[in-house]
């Protein structure tokens, strides 16, 4: 696992105290160490990725956060860590169980574990927003909704009321520093009166690599 900072910008006030897991070269890096199994559990509509794929790809992600979330606490000496998700680019309402994967593995993973407290479903997307990874049309699929704006989370999520005055551990899957997500959900969550946000990834996006 790896430390990090999230510097301030116009979506985020504060410096973030961050961590991931590994790197992420891209979803069509041939890189032998790139987490695919991060792009298989989006199960977006344009692969077919079978029932076995998609449960190693599970059993991949819940390894990772077994390793490292006890590591975090460790790092940051709170306890509890109430854990949020930052919901994907679609309303919720839109996704099949089978493309909420990530969020499921943390929900049964966290409750594995002592010490963390389940927010997993404090962050729920009601409006449709741009999914940022996919940039080219596919068949079938309506890539509606806003890019990344200051406030999209506020305009576009509902923020459960308990997140106030809780330490939130905020989790996503890939993390990549122009894309500003993540900075703004962590806002949001200061916003609405969290005593304190860590963020952890499992990928971290390096850059090109082919």
């Amino acid at each position: 696992m790896n430390k990090f900072t999230i510097q301030p910008n116009l979506f985020l006030k504060q410096p973030i105290q961050a961590f991931f897991h590994e790197n992420f070269y891209g979803a069509k890096a041939n890189h032998p160490n790139n987490p695919n199994y991060l792009y298989r559990l989006k199960n977006d509509p344009h692969h077919n990725w079978t029932d076995y794929q998609l449960r190693v790809a599970t059993a991949q992600l819940a390894d990772a956060l077994r390793t490292d979330l006890a590591q975090i606490q460790q790092d940051t000496n709170i306890n509890p860590l109430t854990i949020c998700i930052v919901p994907r680019a679609k309303a919720d309402i839109i996704y099949r169980p089978n493309q909420l994967l990530f969020r499921a593995t943390v929900k049964q993973v966290i409750n594995e574990l002592s010490g963390f407290e389940d927010g997993t479903n404090y962050i729920t997307r009601h409006t449709n927003t741009r999914t940022t990874h996919l940039r080219k049309p596919i068949d079938g699929y309506n890539n509606d909704g806003a890019l990344p704006y200051i406030g999209i989370t506020m305009k576009t999520c509902d923020i459960s009321p308990e997140v106030k005055g809780r330490n939130i551990l905020l989790i996503d899957d890939i993390y990549t520093k122009t894309v500003n997500i993540d900075e703004d959900v962590i806002q949001t969550l200061l916003t609405k009166g969290a005593n304190s946000v860590t963020f952890y990834a499992i990928g971290q996006t390096v850059g090109n690599y082919n």
